[in-house]
């Protein structure tokens, strides 16, 4: 499917898929997910490319779902000037024959280049749409909404990764974009996951969220705040955040370190979740 947003997907997924590993994941009993602002594969001061060691820590991590912001998916002068610039879309390269599904979802064009989310995937992706919440023609958004079969879930897995806007009215819009969404597309027993970089460090994001959806922030969860994940180099403001409904959450974390801050300047989020209830098939 395609619209003026661009949404694209592994046309190829699951072809080649082992078939033993299809076989331990049959009745999942936990997702492990990760939100990263990449900053489209560079540093804080854009020194060197970044998407290499990026790659090899997002393996090493081994999330189930990855949720991607200011992913590139085509820049021509860089893939002119840079020796080591991949000859696939950051999202692509990225997935490496390790998520075997992605879904992005295009938000700003600029000359010969675009830019916007993705979602990397362990599992299939079933259907995926990307709306555009843009305030501002300088400032293009959107929220990219996938639904994912887990193994041995009676129900899909609903999924929107988002970036909203810098300022915020903007951000009142865009969160007023996806509580409607969801409202429209989500059924209230379904499965949900939302991450991002909400660019929110109020916590408005959350009152609303908790209050329209009934969501819950898997940091602020646990009791210890909303993590702080920007800059990456020495993390003060909570710009990144999950938001579950339909999940306990085990572990949350923020992987901070010289490492990740040579990557980005954002730290990713991830979180070990379970399902809460018993909506699994068997259970």
């Amino acid at each position: 499917m395609k619209s003026d947003n661009e949404q694209a997907a592994n046309p190829h997924a699951g072809e080649s898929a082992d078939e033993g590993v299809q076989a331990r994941r049959k009745g999942q009993q936990s997702l492990h997910v990760l939100t990263y602002n990449i900053h489209k594969g560079f540093p804080q001061f854009n020194r060197r490319l970044s998407l290499h060691d990026l790659r090899e820590r997002l393996q090493a991590v081994e999330p189930d779902l990855v949720f991607l912001q200011e992913v590139v998916g085509f820049h021509a002068r860089h893939a002119e000037r840079l020796a080591n610039w991949p000859t696939s879309p950051q999202y692509e390269f990225l997935a490496d024959q390790v998520w075997d599904d992605f879904a992005y979802g295009r938000n700003a064009v600029v000359d010969d280049s675009h830019h916007g989310n993705a979602i990397l995937s362990k599992f299939p992706i079933s259907r995926w749409d990307n709306e555009d919440v843009s305030a501002h023609q300088l400032e293009r958004r959107g929220l990219l909404h996938c639904e994912i079969g887990i193994p041995g879930w009676t129900q899909p897995l609903h999924t929107i990764n988002v970036h909203l806007g810098l300022f915020r009215a903007w951000r009142e819009r865009q969160l007023g974009a996806l509580v409607n969404r969801i409202d429209r597309l989500v059924p209230h027993d379904a499965p949900l996951i939302i991450a991002g970089d909400f660019n929110d460090w109020t916590r408005r994001a959350s009152h609303m969220l908790e209050r329209s959806l009934n969501l819950s922030e898997v940091f602020e969860s646990s009791g210890r705040g909303p993590a702080r994940s920007f800059p990456a180099m020495l993390p003060m403001l909570h710009l990144d955040r999950i938001y579950v409904r339909g999940f306990r959450v085990k572990i949350a974390h923020v992987h901070r370190g010289m490492h990740w801050a040579r990557i980005s300047d954002h730290a990713p989020l991830s979180a070990l979740l379970t399902r809460a209830g018993q909506d699994r098939a068997g259970a």
